[in-house]
């Protein structure tokens, strides 16, 4: 070959991977680190039309996108389980006192924390699909053992493991996202399956309504019974992500040869570098110098705290407004829908208007911001308004959305973007951990401490979002001045250079 052409992955959002044609100049070193895909070499340069590539789109998102829907649903309602085995007597049945529910609800992401490595390093090695399979197969594997688990130290034990297992869901999820998707496609798609969070929501509560109409004296216990009907549709549906859901464009069989290649050479140019395995030591110190890092850090861990006490709580949260258990699943259920409405809609906004991201993740930080302080404030007997207040904190998870875009849009350099992702990630573990013990069982019906934890948390990423876009915008302009208009050629080949947005001088913001 008169010049070297290797397959590389990609980078696009969270590692895609892609075919690529190297410059000569990109030195062998990094060339060796890609990964190769020889029989796609001759559709390097293939001509694809808008139409192509339209279809293309739309076959993976009636085949890919479900799956992760579905995957991320069943994580969901897996994790929270306890928030609905708790409405049929788990506490009496395993004798908790005091503050043992908020460490059971809270170990899983401890679990979480210490999996997340792991699982990323398996994930960056071997194929993410068969990894996630075998991930999702134990931590269902987990959920039933819970029927088992009598004593809190057991069950204490069992939640550690099931964040252990559960941790190569969602960066696992958002990395595939990037194989599938170009720069621009990605935020829609990760709001639709992210809004699996509300489905799986809906799902749960129907689930608990319909458990509920049995009879309370029976065999296995109804809050058994929860744990026996999801930890079996996990393990069932692991079965169906190892042998269905292919690991990357090249390998889809629910497409020919050439739509493999369209489908690949789709998400090409997307600026943000290659996937290898070597490891930048001068990225690391950029990492955490990084103010996109750092303000992502804090937002992410200020928003889990409230999001420990949502997840964990809402259904003891609404019944103590007053409410019957089958009304509560009900009452649950139309907050939920409201996470759905606002995710979908977050992501069609950020498709068709440009630059739109954090403006939108700003609108959705002061609409749960203001619905916590309503709720801290507004006096008990208002039932109704402080219910559609804890309602309207659902839209919060638009932000945790935008901050995982922001990482795969705006941070080029792998170990950059790498180290990026571990940070937010373990915010997220750790605020989801301190959530359920701002829910003090003292303050009930009221739990004032747990709506102030709400309030503050929601302020305190507004405010962290607002200075990443004031952040990002003046970036651009500055470089606009300092650099004049961007070349997107020399900007792609930065990109495969592993260059950081720093070095890049033709890197802009997505904002």
């Amino acid at each position: 070959m008169s010049k070297l052409a290797h397959d590389v992955d990609i980078v696009s959002g969270d590692e895609t991977i892609e075919h690529y044609e190297m410059k000569q100049e990109i030195d062998d070193t990094q060339a060796q680190n890609a990964v190769g895909y020889q029989e796609y070499i001759e559709g390097l340069d293939i001509e694809m039309t808008d139409r192509e590539a339209k279809k293309v789109r739309w076959k993976i998102d009636l085949t890919v996108l479900p799956m992760f829907l579905i995957t991320q649903a069943l994580q969901f309602m897996d994790k929270t389980s306890l928030n609905y085995a708790n409405l049929f007597g788990y506490q009496k049945a395993l004798h908790l006192k005091g503050e043992q529910f908020a460490y059971l609800s809270a170990m899983v992401y401890a679990g979480y924390f210490f999996g997340q490595y792991p699982c990323g390093w398996l994930i960056g090695r071997y194929p993410a699909q068969k990894v996630m399979a075998i991930s999702i197969f134990l931590w269902g594997v987990m959920v039933l053992i819970m029927t088992q688990s009598r004593t809190y130290s057991s069950a204490l034990a069992v939640r550690f493991f099931m964040g252990v297992f559960e941790a190569a869901v969602t960066p696992g999820l958002t990395l595939m996202t990037g194989f599938w998707y170009t720069r621009k496609e990605i935020p829609l798609r990760q709001c639709i399956w992210y809004s699996s969070l509300g489905w799986g929501g809906i799902i749960g509560s129907y689930l608990s309504m319909g458990v509920s109409k049995l009879p309370s004296r029976m065999t296995p216990e109804r809050w058994e019974l929860i744990f026996f009907i999801l930890g079996g549709a996990t393990c069932i549906w692991a079965i169906v992500i190892w042998f269905f859901l292919p690991d990357s464009p090249s390998k889809a069989r629910f497409l020919n040869h050439r739509e493999r290649i369209i489908a690949v050479k789709r998400v090409a140019g997307n600026e943000t570098g290659i996937k290898n395995k070597s490891f930048d030591k001068t990225q690391v110190k950029l990492g955490f110098l990084d103010p996109k890092t750092l303000l992502l850090f804090v937002s992410v861990f200020a928003a889990a705290i409230p999001n420990g006490v949502v997840n964990s709580f809402s259904t003891i949260i609404i019944k103590d407004m007053g409410f019957s258990t089958t009304m509560t699943t009900e009452l649950k259920s139309v907050g939920d829908a409201i996470q759905i409405v606002g995710l979908l809609i977050s992501g069609a906004i950020i498709l068709n208007v440009p630059n739109s991201r954090l403006i939108v993740a700003t609108v959705a930080n002061i609409i749960c911001t203001v619905a916590a302080g309503c709720m801290a404030y507004i006096p008990r007997h208002h039932t109704w308004a402080r219910l559609a207040c804890f309602w309207l904190v659902n839209v919060q998870s638009v932000g945790f959305t935008v901050s995982l875009t922001t990482i795969s849009s705006n941070m080029a350099g792998y170990t950059h973007r790498s180290l990026a992702t571990a940070l937010v990630f373990t915010a997220y573990c750790w605020g989801n951990f301190a959530g359920p013990f701002v829910v003090k069982p003292s303050q009930a019906p009221e739990y004032h401490g747990a709506t102030i934890g709400l309030l503050v948390g929601y302020a305190i990423k507004f405010c962290c979002h607002l200075a990443l876009l004031i952040y990002m915008f003046t970036s651009n302009k500055r470089r606009d001045k300092v650099y004049g208009p961007r070349n997107k050629a020399r900007s792609d080949e930065a990109g495969m250079r592993d260059q950081t947005e720093f070095e890049n001088k033709d890197f802009r913001y997505v904002l």
